[in-house]
């Protein structure tokens, strides 16, 4: 697969078939891919907690939000949700250069997945405190981002906008996912 096909297959998908595993083999090889990133200033503060268990993965699950534009959604019911999850964690005593290490690991590590016919989701809405008693994470460590992992269940469909049109992703009468993108002629300054 060439990394053009990459990025367009690597969209942000929200259910999964839950009964396809992910093996822990599968994560450490994709945190290995994060591991290997740039860091800033060489830190390399981040840490990574992995789950492909189904008892850890429902108490993690409990600690997500989904989709924050559909509202009317809960998330994945049981059976569509993730195999797996990567809890990217900072270990507060390297102090980070920039906050963009976080987004350089996850994004690799979604492209990595990509590659090996998985898909995911980086999930923001954390209950931090819980996640973090789950977890049993030390106080030295704080609770940056989760990324979802699975073989995805859904359609997620790019929508060609224009410059002021809407950019919230909505689900149609059969599921499918469109994901609203502004053109390449819009985010050029000149």
């Amino acid at each position: 697969m060439m990394l053009s096909d990459i990025v367009k297959a690597n969209r942000s998908y929200r259910r999964f078939f839950e009964q396809e595993t992910v093996t822990r083999d599968t994560l450490l090889t994709l945190v290995d891919y994060a591991r290997l990133v740039p860091s800033g200033g060489n830190k390399q503060a981040l840490r990574y907690y992995i789950a492909c268990e189904q008892v850890l993965n429902g108490q993690i699950f409990a600690a997500l939000g989904w989709a924050g534009y559909l509202k009317e959604w809960d998330g994945p019911v049981a059976g569509e949700r993730p195999a797996a999850y990567i809890v990217l964690v900072q270990d507060k005593s390297y102090k980070m250069v920039t906050g963009f290490d976080a987004g350089i690991a996850a994004q690799t590590i979604l492209l990595g997945a990509t590659e090996i016919g998985l898909g995911g989701c980086m999930i923001g809405n954390i209950q931090h405190a819980k996640l973090q008693a789950v977890l049993n994470l030390a106080d030295n460590f704080e609770i940056l981002l989760v990324i979802a992992l699975g073989k995805p269940k859904e359609t997620v469909v790019i929508e060609k906008i224009e410059a002021d049109d809407d950019i919230r992703y909505w689900r149609d009468e059969h599921q499918v996912h469109h994901v609203p993108k502004r053109q390449l002629k819009d985010i050029i300054i000149e």
